[in-house]
């Protein structure tokens, strides 16, 4: 038995990485486990290792930046389990340079990634949530939110913007049972960090998840608005 044993949680970007490592911990607990990326056989892949743990699971592929998309994701998500419990919005993208040389073509990728993304994922979430009673949405945002580095002008702003979705989700969720939290992961070992953070202390993604898991398995209603995941022999304050 677990704690979400009879939940559905949809994780985005939850074929690999961070969004891997949360619907791992997820399904641990029993929750059946929905996962969207975009086309790829890794998203296959990681629908056969979650469903080795014994829980349903279900695979859609998804660009979450499209809105005909993301409609059709929540649909199927509906449509296989009858309710959505949690929806983590991890999908996310890292990129930058210097701000006088950043070409309005990697800013808007970014933002559309990070922020545009979870918003319209948010909004397909709320309309399934307030119908049935209630939910719990955890925006996987970054350390980056809070401390910036040089050259991460899209990643860093994005960032700060989920901070700010979450807050007004929080607001306009709490009249129908909706919670929203935020979490801002520091140094985790996955692909994408390999040569920029690999001379820091870094955690695991199964480390990191906890946060998340914890976060689902709050009473319905306890919410944990906020919290900072990182290894503690990280630089933060003053890290840029």
């Amino acid at each position: 038995m677990g704690g979400l044993d009879g939940k559905v949680v949809l994780v985005t970007g939850g074929s690999r990485g961070i969004g891997k490592g949360i619907a791992r911990g997820m399904a641990r607990e029993g929750a059946s486990v929905a996962i969207a990326a975009r086309p790829s056989e890794v998203l296959e892949q990681t629908r056969g290792e979650l469903e080795a743990l014994g829980g349903p699971v279900l695979a859609v592929p998804a660009d979450m930046t499209d809105e005909g998309q993301v409609e059709r994701l929540f649909e199927a998500v509906t449509e296989r389990f009858g309710r959505l419990d949690v929806l983590v919005n991890n999908a996310g993208i890292s990129s930058g340079g210097p701000l006088a040389e950043l070409t309005l073509e990697a800013w808007n990728r970014v933002i559309a990634t990070n922020l545009t993304g979870p918003f319209l994922c948010t909004r397909a979430a709320f309309r399934i949530m307030k119908a049935q009673g209630g939910g719990r949405i955890i925006n996987v945002s970054s350390i980056s939110a809070q401390r910036v580095r040089p050259n991460s002008g899209p990643y860093s702003a994005s960032k700060h913007g989920v901070w700010g979705l979450t807050q007004v989700t929080a607001l306009e969720g709490r009249d129908h049972n909706i919670a929203a939290s935020c979490l801002y992961p520091g140094n985790t070992r996955i692909e994408r960090h390999v040569g920029t953070t690999s001379a820091e202390a870094n955690m695991s993604v199964d480390e990191l998840a906890q946060a998340a898991v914890w976060m689902a398995l709050l009473p319905p209603h306890v919410t944990m608005l906020e919290a900072t995941v990182m290894p503690i022999k990280q630089p933060f304050i003053g890290r840029g």
